[in-house]
C-alpha cells in the first residue's frame, strides 16, 4: 500500500511493506485509518510551520554536567518565564486541596503557590542539598503548616509514601544519560513518572507536569496518559519567552495537563 500527500512546501509518502501490518477485516478499513493518519500528520506539519514563526533562538550552550548536588543559580534551577506555568500547574493540582506531593522544590515558587491553596498537607521531594538548605529557610514562613521534606531522589523514596490528592512533578534531567533517555527518547520528561503518579494518587486525584507540548497533545501523548489515568484535561498557557532562554523550550505557549486517576 502506498499513500502520498503533496503541497507546495512538502511531500509525505507512506509505503506499507507487509500486508499483515494494519490488517483489519476489510481493505476499506485499512485505507481509511492509514489515510486518516496521513491527513493528521500533514495537518500537524502545517501547524508546526505556523508555530515555528514564534520560536525564539535560545542559548546554544546546554550543560549536562551532573546536577544532583551542584550549586545552581536561581535561573539554572528554573527560569522566570516558567512562573505562569507553575501557577497554572499549582491551580490544577490543588483543585480539591487535600494532600499534595511536589517532586522538586527548586526555588520554592511553586511551593508558595501550592500553599496559597490551604492544602491539608504538603510533601516535598528534593535531592539537592543546597536546595534543601533553602527549603528550611522557606518553611519558616509557614509555621504550623503540615509541610514535610523527603530527602533524596524520587526513584529511591516514593515507594515509601502513601496516596495523595494531587501530585506536582517538575524536575529536570540530572545528567547526560537522563537527558538522552527521558528527553530525546520520550514525549515528555515526565513520561517515566506516569506509573508512579498513578500508583500514588487517590481516586479522582490530579497529576500535572511540564508537558513539552505547544498547543495540543499528540496522539502518542494521549495514549500514554490513558494507559495510566482515567481521563485528562488540558489548557494552553501563553508565555513571554526570552531570546536567550537556556531551557529546551522555545515556543510562546505550552500545554498544562491535568491527568485524573
Amino acid at each position: 500500500m502506498k499513500r502520498v500527500r503533496r503541497s507546495e512546501d512538502f511531500e509525505v509518502n507512506i509505503t506499507i511493506n507487509r500486508d499483515t501490518f494494519i490488517n483489519p477485516p476489510r481493505q476499506m478499513q485499512r485505507g481509511a485509518v492509514v489515510n486518516r493518519a496521513l491527513k493528521e500528520f500533514t495537518a500537524d506539519l502545517f501547524a508546526i510551520h505556523e508555530q515555528a514563526k514564534h520560536f525564539v533562538a535560545g542559548s546554544t550552550s546546554h550543560s549536562m554536567d551532573d546536577r544532583s548536588q551542584g550549586e545552581l543559580s536561581e535561573q539554572e534551577i528554573m527560569e522566570d518565564w516558567q512562573i505562569p506555568v507553575m501557577q497554572t500547574m499549582a491551580d490544577v493540582v490543588c483543585d480539591r486541596s487535600g494532600d499534595i506531593l511536589e517532586i522538586g522544590f527548586g526555588r520554592g515558587i511553586s511551593s508558595d503557590m501550592i500553599q496559597e491553596h490551604q492544602v491539608d498537607s504538603h510533601t516535598i521531594m528534593e535531592c539537592n542539598d543546597s536546595v534543601i538548605d533553602a527549603y528550611h529557610q522557606w518553611k519558616q514562613k509557614y509555621e504550623g503548616k503540615d509541610i514535610r521534606m523527603v530527602r533524596g531522589l524520587w526513584q529511591d523514596t516514593i515507594d515509601d509514601l502513601g496516596l495523595f490528592d494531587g501530585i506536582f512533578f517538575h524536575t529536570y534531567p540530572l545528567n547526560e544519560e537522563e537527558y538522552m533517555k527521558y528527553v530525546n527518547e520520550s514525549i515528555t520528561f515526565a513520561e517515566h513518572f506516569f506509573p508512579h503518579a498513578s500508583a500514588h494518587l487517590k481516586p479522582g486525584g490530579s497529576f500535572t507536569y511540564f508537558s513539552n507540548e505547544i498547543d495540543s497533545l499528540s496522539r502518542e501523548h494521549q495514549r500514554l496518559l490513558l494507559k495510566h489515568f482515567s481521563s485528562f484535561q488540558i489548557q494552553v498557557v501563553s508565555l513571554q519567552m526570552p531570546e536567550d532562554v537556556k531551557d529546551t523550550w522555545w515556543a510562546n505557549s505550552i500545554v498544562v495537563v491535568k491527568a485524573i486517576k
